[in-house]
């Protein structure tokens, strides 16, 4: 199955007879294959994505902390998710008074803002004598300079991360594939990480198919404005040409010249993308590519067209004149273009051109007959560095045949800079591809899941040894948390909650669309680890106490889990939630899950997935802890895993222990299995039989006195 949340638009292809409870999960299937994950850090377009959109060297004014009225001019310098460390300007070198401080919490503003609204600026005591004339001080420090962009400060982009500040609606321009000197507007239907759904502006949603798929570092996308100031031309690509008339067509572009001055695109997001250098090809130079039409071959191309220093035109070689030339716009950096003898000595097949006679194709005759000559190596990026890739590293890759699609793939050879795919979602012959290690259409295990789109499983399923049951996070978690400030200890919980979930950026992810018209709340800070990153999302969390139930239940219902998993009280007489009486889909695998208000079987504990909802947790918090098993009490009500007594923070009180809900020792060993007692507790078929006989024994009677 695929997860579902947050992907506008989900591809459809044969996986989808898949059981949904058999959401596909990297970890376990790079286990049970022995396979090795791609590190993530040589994706270089992911890792540019997740950096900050505030970048050091920039000035910003703050709010003294001494004197609230009074500000003082500070550099950035260094960040950190929406922590940046700051330096006061006067201070030179020294570091020794460097602050952190949150972005989305601090006071800050950018350069000017206390002139325009008669704030006093006022350098930090410790370094008021150091000059006599601040004004000439800041003059010097500030001519040259980079303020941080207002919108980055205050408003709805406040703190966000420059791939975030792309959103649905926002407009770009687009250079067209066969002609480098057109663009057209198009606005970004979906963003996902950082990869764009494009729509040509004056299209529709009856017109998706003609939708694009970039991500937004591509050299095509450029800022609205882009074509006007730089001499070149707005017009609609020629295969969408008839789609409308010339009036709608400008009708279009004005209307989205319009939305772009109005809601301009933060010039931030175009901060990383490379400058092309010039190339040194000429017209009628010949060379190899990796064919953009088909799959898997390299062809001999020439150079057909020279558009400027930047851009070139290249042609298919075909030797039949009765075929329409296939012709592309390459650069400098195009990926997939190789110098001349490349795959003779990568040993990899080139296809020899249509029409050509002859037993073998030979580069030095092939030259010689047409009286041309080949690129020289010269005109090529560095084609033997890797990068790192390496055969039988697994990564997602895109579909090339259907780019909204995003596959689980593994290198199946490297040559040079290029990767050989096995797209192992897809059926042949669209199961491989040829990708440049520089590609962005390619991404590190787990980036389908950090950004909830849904990702190709592989065809077949591994042949499934039993699986490994850790020790369950959730019965890892104390009885009770606090004392501390309201905020503070909702905080606290909400923390252990994602870091206790199988996939903690999905939860992260969850709790972020947290929040309620009325509640008294503030932001807070929140952190998910995951394959070795940090990821961090800002939270809304209430501060009065008479807000913590609803709190509470909202954050349950969000995660689709039992009202019980946390809260001040234990819903012991009706289940809000009905869990009695859910579907398996949106619980787990049995129908009928247990809660205490309902005297069934709780999804808590359900061996599907310990938060009823498999997008939440899987297996390694499955079952609770075994090494505690000892006593056996089979009263639903009485251990607890968070009781919260508050009052308000202002009053200063806050969360006391008082047992409520599972009792998760009992609820474990119901759930034991034979595989499970065996690989758990190491005993051989013997004893592990006779003590599953013995938990049988304790389920029945379980089931007699409740069910």
């Amino acid at each position: 199955g695929r997860m579902q949340t947050g992907a506008q638009d989900q591809p459809t292809n044969g996986k989808e007879q898949q059981s949904m409870e058999e959401e596909f999960m990297w970890e376990e299937y790079l286990e049970e294959t022995g396979a090795t994950a791609a590190p993530h850090t040589i994706f270089r377009h992911v890792e540019v994505s997740l950096q900050s959109s505030f970048q050091p060297g920039m000035k910003l004014e703050v709010a003294s902390k001494s004197s609230p009225e009074t500000y003082w001019v500070a550099t950035i310098i260094t960040t950190c998710g929406q922590l940046l460390l700051l330096r006061y300007s006067g201070y030179g070198d020294d570091r020794r008074a460097d602050f952190w401080c949150d972005v989305m919490t601090a006071e800050l503003h950018p350069v000017g803002w206390c002139a325009q609204n008669h704030k006093t600026l006022t350098p930090p005591e410790a370094i008021r004598e150091k000059y006599s004339d601040w004004t000439e001080f800041l003059v010097q420090d500030l001519t040259g300079s980079r303020t941080a962009p207002a919108n980055l400060l205050e408003g709805p982009l406040r703190g966000k991360n420059t791939v975030d500040l792309i959103v649905a609606g926002s407009v770009l321009e687009l250079q067209n594939l066969s002609d480098p000197l057109l663009y057209w507007p198009v606005r970004v239907v979906q963003n996902v990480g950082g990869r764009l759904r494009l729509r040509p502006v004056g299209l529709s949603e009856r017109h998706r198919a003609r939708d694009t798929w970039l991500f937004y570092l591509d050299v095509r996308l450029r800022p609205l404005g882009w074509a006007l100031e730089n001499q070149l031309t707005l017009e609609p690509p020629a295969d969408l040409r008839p789609l409308l008339s010339d009036h709608d067509w400008q009708q279009a572009l004005r209307d989205a010249q319009a939305d772009g001055q109005k809601d301009a695109l933060p010039l931030e997001v175009f901060k990383d993308h490379a400058d092309l250098p010039r190339h040194a090809f000429r017209t009628g130079m010949k060379l190899e590519m990796v064919s953009p039409w088909e799959q898997l071959l390299i062809r001999p191309v020439s150079v057909t067209k020279v558009y400027s220093d930047t851009y070139f035109q290249v042609t298919l070689d075909d030797l039949c004149a009765e075929d329409t030339p296939r012709s592309t716009v390459c650069h400098a950096n195009s990926p997939g273009i190789l110098p001349v003898q490349w795959c003779l000595k990568n040993g990899v097949a080139l296809e020899r051109p249509g029409g050509y006679e002859g037993p073998d194709f030979d580069w030095a005759d092939y030259l010689k007959q047409s009286g041309s000559e080949a690129a020289p190596d010269a005109c090529f990026p560095d084609t033997g560095d890797t990068r790192g890739f390496a055969e039988d590293m697994w990564l997602e890759a895109v579909n090339p045949e259907r780019p909204e699609e995003v596959c689980v793939a593994r290198i199946s050879r490297v040559r040079g800079r290029l990767l050989w795919l096995r797209l192992e979602g897809v059926l042949q012959p669209q199961s491989e591809c040829i990708v440049d290690v520089e590609s962005m259409d390619i991404f590190p295990v787990g980036w389908c899941e950090a950004n909830a789109y849904p990702l190709t499983p592989p065809l077949r399923p591994v042949c499934q040894k039993q699986k490994k049951v850790a020790v369950g996070r959730i019965a890892e978690l104390p009885r009770s948390v606090g004392p501390g400030k309201c905020s503070l200890v909702l905080k606290e919980l909400l923390s252990m909650l994602i870091n206790a979930a199988y996939k903690p950026g999905r939860v992260l992810k969850e709790l972020q669309q947290l929040q309620e018209p009325g509640w008294d709340s503030q932001e807070e800070t929140l952190k998910a680890k995951y394959k070795g990153k940090t990821y961090r999302s800002t939270v809304r969390i209430v501060r009065l106490a008479e807000q913590i139930p609803d709190f509470c239940r909202k954050v349950c219902v969000k995660l689709q889990c039992c009202p019980n998993l946390l809260g001040p009280d234990l819903m012991a007489d009706k289940c809000p939630e009905n869990c009695s009486v859910q579907t398996k889909t949106k619980y787990s695998e049995s129908a009928a899950p247990f809660c205490p208000a309902a005297a069934s079987f709780c999804p808590l504990l359900q061996h599907h997935s310990v938060l009823c909802c498999s997008t939440v947790l899987s297996s390694s918090a499955k079952v609770a802890m075994l090494g505690r098993s000892g006593v056996i009490n089979c009263s639903p009500g009485i251990t607890n895993i968070f009781k919260c007594d508050i009052r308000n923070e202002n009053r200063g009180s806050v969360f006391n222990n008082n047992p409520v809900c599972l009792d998760y020792e009992a609820c474990a060993l119901l759930l034991l299995t034979l595989p499970t007692v065996q690989e758990c507790m190491d005993l051989k078929l013997g004893p592990a039989i006779k003590l599953c006989h013995q938990i049988e024994r304790v389920k029945v009677a379980f089931y007699k006195q409740f069910a």
